[in-house]
C-alpha cells in the first residue's frame, strides 16, 4: 500500500473538533495511545448560544458532573469511550501518517499525483510527480474537496442545500478556556451572531482555533476585508471577546468556502471516495472528521472482505457507496434544520418541509417539522438511531431549545397497542463491520427507508413478536435491557424507547389505541439529567449575544 501526499508533514489543516465515534476507530487502528500521549484537550461536548434564546446551553457526550478526574495519558476505557479529542491537525495528522508507515504502508510525501488514467469507469493507473507510472488493485481518493479521482472520473456533485457559507479563522496563543473539567477536558464554544457564528476550539493548553462562519453573500456585501470582518466578529460576541482578552493572535486570517455537497457516486470497480472527496456537510455539527474516519474504516473493511469473499465485492461496494452518501446527506439536512432554528419558528416549519421533500416525502410544514425534529431523519448507525453525535433523546432536547417544550412529544406514549408493520417492505441485507470482517445482517427496506434487524432495532422487533399491549411491551423492553447488562447512566432504557419511537415515526411500527387501556406512559429520560441542558458553569456572568 502506498500513500501519495503532495505536501510535507507536518502541515496546518482546518477541522479540529472530533466526535466520540472517532475514538473507537483510533483504538481499533492501534493508534489511540499515540494520540492520547500527545495531550490534546478532551472534548466532552459543546456550549452553544443558538436558536431563539440568548441563554447558553450545553450539549455533552456525558454530563460534566459524571466526568471523573483521572491521570493522563489514559486508556480507551470507561468514560474515555464517551469522549472525543480537539486536535491540532499538524500534530494529529503527523501521528496518523507515522502510524501508517509503522504498519507497513509506504508513505511518499511531496509527491503529487499529476494524472489519473481512466477507462469505462475504472482507474487504470496514476502518474506522479517526476513521471513515474503507478498501477494498483485499488485506488482511494482522500484528497478532500480537490476530489482528484472524482474529477478524473467525471463524477458530478449535488449541493442539496441553500447554505453557502464562508469561514475565516486564525489561531490564538493564551486565550482562556471557557471551562476546564477534570484533567484537560473542556467544551468547544459555538456562539451565534446575527450574521453567522463563531467557533472556539482549544487545541492545547495554550493554542486555540477561533473562526467565524457567515453566508458568502453576507461577506460579499458587508464591505469588509477578511481581516476587518474577523476582527469585528471577535469583538461582537462578548463571551468570546472575554476569553481572548489576554490572548495573542498569530495574525494570519485564513479563509475557505464550505459549501455542502455530496458526490453522485462514492465507489466503483476499483476505487472509492473518502472524506471530503465524497461529500462535505456544514461544520456546525463538527461531523467532518467523523465522516472521514468512520468512512475510511468502512472502505478498509470493504477491501479486506472483497479479497476474502470475492463474490460479495459488488454488494460491498454498493453498500459503501449508498451508506456513505446517505450519511453525508443526513448531516446536511440536520445542518439545514440547525441553521433554520436561528430564524422564526414558522420559517423553521417551512424549511423543514423543504428538507422532508428532499428526502422524498410530501408533508405540510407542520407535519414535516414534527417528522424532522422528532427523529424522522435518524439512521447514522445500524445499532442505534442517531446523527451528528445526537441520539433521539438529545435531538428532542435540541428541538425544545429551538422551538419550546410544547412542540416535543413522545409518539409512543399516545398508543395502547403496537405491532410491527412490514407491509410493502423487502427483506435485504445490511453490512455490519466488526473485528475485521463484514457480516451480512438481516434488514427490511421500504422505499428509501431501512430497518436493520441488529442492535436495539432487533430488540424492539423481537419484543413486538410476543407482545402488543403497552404495559407488556414496556415491561419486556426493560427486561431485555437489564438482561443485556444495561442499567445505569443515560443510555440503555432511554435509547430503547428512542429506537421504538423512531420505528413508529418511520411506520415500521403501527400504534393503535383502545379506550380504557393504558398507554406506554414512559419517561425515556428516567429522571436523569439529559445530555443537553442549560449551561451551569460558575465562572461566567450572563452574557447576551452581540
Amino acid at each position: 500500500m502506498v500513500i501519495f501526499e503532495k505536501e510535507k508533514f507536518p502541515r496546518e489543516h482546518i477541522g479540529e473538533s472530533q466526535l466520540p465515534p472517532i475514538s473507537a476507530v483510533l483504538d481499533e487502528m492501534g493508534v489511540w495511545d499515540k494520540v492520547e500521549a500527545a495531550g490534546f484537550p478532551i472534548k466532552i461536548g459543546a456550549t452553544y448560544r443558538w436558536g431563539k434564546t440568548q441563554d447558553l446551553w450545553d450539549f455533552e457526550f456525558m454530563p460534566k458532573k459524571f466526568f471523573r478526574d483521572e491521570p493522563r495519558p489514559a486508556k480507551f476505557e470507561g468514560q474515555r469511550r464517551m469522549t472525543a479529542f480537539q486536535v491540532d491537525r499538524a500534530i494529529y495528522d503527523q501521528i496518523l501518517l507515522n502510524h501508517a508507515a509503522a504498519c507497513g504502508c509506504e508513505v511518499r510525501e511531496e509527491t503529487a499525483v499529476t494524472e489519473v488514467a481512466c477507462q469505462d469507469g475504472r482507474i487504470t493507473g496514476l502518474t506522479v510527480a517526476g513521471g513515474e507510472k503507478i498501477k494498483a488493485s485499488w485506488y482511494l481518493d482522500a484528497t478532500g474537496n480537490v476530489g482528484l479521482l472524482r474529477r478524473a472520473l467525471g463524477i458530478d456533485i449535488k449541493c442539496p442545500t441553500s447554505l453557502k457559507n464562508i469561514a475565516f479563522w486564525d489561531y490564538w496563543e493564551n486565550a482562556e478556556w471557557a471551562v476546564e473539567i477534570g484533567v484537560g477536558a473542556t467544551r468547544v464554544q459555538v456562539m451565534s451572531l446575527g450574521c453567522g457564528w463563531i467557533w472556539f476550539i482549544p487545541l492545547s493548553a495554550t493554542r486555540t482555533s477561533i473562526g467565524f462562519i457567515c453566508p458568502a453573500e453576507y461577506y460579499k456585501t458587508c464591505g469588509k476585508t477578511p481581516e476587518e470582518l474577523y476582527n469585528w466578529a471577535m469583538g461582537a460576541e462578548p463571551r468570546i471577546a472575554a476569553l481572548i482578552a489576554k490572548g495573542k493572535r498569530e495574525g494570519e486570517v485564513r479563509s475557505m468556502k464550505d459549501w455542502s455537497f455530496v458526490a453522485d457516486r462514492g465507489a466503483g470497480e476499483n476505487w472509492m471516495l473518502m472524506g471530503e472527496a465524497l461529500g462535505f456537510a456544514d461544520p456546525i455539527l463538527a461531523g467532518g472528521m467523523t465522516l472521514a474516519h468512520t468512512g475510511a474504516r468502512q472502505a478498509a473493511y470493504t477491501i479486506l472482505e472483497s479479497r476474502k469473499s470475492p463474490g460479495l465485492s459488488t454488494w460491498l461496494k454498493k453498500q459503501y457507496d449508498q451508506y456513505q452518501r446517505d450519511r453525508v446527506m443526513q448531516y446536511i439536512r440536520f445542518a439545514d434544520f440547525w441553521y433554520a432554528a436561528n430564524g422564526q419558528f414558522e420559517d423553521l416549519r417551512e424549511h423543514s418541509a423543504k428538507i422532508a421533500a428532499d428526502a422524498g416525502l410530501k408533508m405540510n410544514p407542520r407535519d414535516a417539522f414534527r417528522w424532522l425534529s422528532l427523529g424522522g431523519f435518524l439512521l447514522e448507525d445500524f445499532f442505534l438511531p442517531a446523527v451528528g453525535g445526537l441520539d433521539l433523546l438529545a435531538t428532542k432536547e435540541v428541538t425544545k431549545m429551538f422551538c419550546g417544550a410544547t412542540e416535543v412529544e413522545w409518539e409512543i406514549n399516545k398508543h395502547t397497542h403496537f405491532a410491527m408493520n412490514l407491509a410493502g417492505a423487502d427483506k435485504v441485507k445490511v453490512p455490519v463491520y466488526h473485528n475485521g470482517r463484514v457480516i451480512q445482517a438481516d434488514a427490511y427496506r421500504r422505499g428509501g427507508v431501512i430497518l436493520p434487524l441488529v442492535g436495539m432495532f432487533k430488540m424492539v422487533a423481537d419484543v413486538l413478536k410476543d407482545w402488543s399491549d403497552a404495559t407488556a411491551v414496556r415491561t419486556a423492553l426493560r427486561n431485555r435491557v437489564q438482561a443485556a447488562g444495561g442499567s445505569g447512566g443515560m443510555a440503555p432504557i432511554g435509547q430503547i424507547y428512542s429506537t421504538m419511537e423512531t420505528m413508529l415515526l418511520d411506520h415500521w411500527i403501527r400504534g393503535t389505541s383502545k379506550a380504557g387501556q393504558p398507554t406506554m406512559n414512559v419517561d425515556p429520560y428516567g429522571g436523569i439529567e439529559t445530555n443537553i441542558h442549560a449551561n451551569t458553569d460558575n465562572r461566567e456572568p450572563h452574557l447576551s449575544a452581540g
